[in-house]
């Protein structure tokens, strides 16, 4: 089956990273010429083709990851002062979207929100519900979908947090999309981290296990994992989903992001 509606066929997954919109060395700091910039070009493509058929995600950087590593949320949410913890991060994640749909409006694009914290339920960790007419109903209407790291109820743990590889990892089975495009800082993944002077160019069934032992962790707060775990974690997707290719690159080159979403190889892939 390619998709619960054939309508989103050719989909594109987008995240831009939290490392890349924000400032993760500095609280409640983001990159406002970076966020522009990158929806400006996310716009050039919806100029170029008036049904590019994409779902746009993105992290909490050092709006949500503070408070998160502060309260241990990720780990699940019982006391009061936990709850007092977990309404932050919902708060902090929020602030960051609505920047970034700001911007993504003023550049012209029909972007509209589905915060995870409204509709999804988790079971340890795992989203068990999330109801994705609404979302569906977006794509045929040739509107923008927008869904970020957020907090999310949990039946197991009380609370979480489910970072945007969580959430394009339940949704890609679903929808079946062609691709999923991870802009951050590195522009691929590196070899030789920390030192950071060999690029791999593919990751696939032969060299998986030769290059998951030398990819380290992230150079700032980050709750839900570094470079490993990203790398672990979409490799596992695209053995689910057939036909699934991951690009890993940076955001930080003006136009790289633009000619990722025309199909150029900008970065490390992940395929099988």
């Amino acid at each position: 089956m390619r998709s619960l509606i054939s309508e989103t066929s050719n989909l594109q997954f987008l995240k831009l990273g939290g490392s890349l919109i924000t400032d993760k060395t500095r609280s409640h700091t983001a990159r406002m010429d970076v966020i522009t910039r990158l929806a400006e070009e996310i716009a050039q493509v919806y100029k170029r083709n008036p049904n590019p058929r994409l779902v746009l995600g993105h992290g909490s950087g050092s709006f949500g990851h503070i408070p998160a590593k502060k309260y241990g949320t990720r780990l699940g949410v019982s006391t009061s002062t936990e709850w007092r913890g977990f309404v932050e991060v919902w708060w902090e994640a929020a602030a960051l979207n609505h920047i970034v749909l700001g911007a993504l409006s003023s550049a012209g694009l029909p972007a509209v929100a589905f915060p995870p914290s409204a509709s999804v339920i988790a079971s340890k960790g795992e989203i068990t519900v999330w109801d994705l007419e609404p979302m569906q109903a977006a794509l045929k209407s040739n509107l923008l979908p927008v869904v970020y790291g957020d907090v999310v109820f949990d039946r197991v743990l009380g609370g979480t947090i489910l970072s945007t590889e969580d959430l394009f990892g339940y949704l890609a089975p679903q929808l079946d999309p062609d691709c999923i495009l991870l802009a951050g800082l590195e522009p691929g993944v590196w070899a030789d981290y920390p030192i950071c002077s060999r690029l791999i160019p593919e990751i696939n069934t032969d060299n998986f296990g030769e290059v998951l032992p030398s990819l380290g962790g992230s150079a700032a707060t980050d709750v839900t994992g570094g470079m490993a775990s990203k790398v672990q974690q979409n490799f596992e997707l695209v053995k689910k989903v057939p036909g699934l290719e991951v690009q890993i690159f940076s955001g930080e080159e003006a136009g790289k992001l633009e000619r990722a979403l025309a199909g150029e190889r900008v970065g490390t892939i992940l395929q099988i």
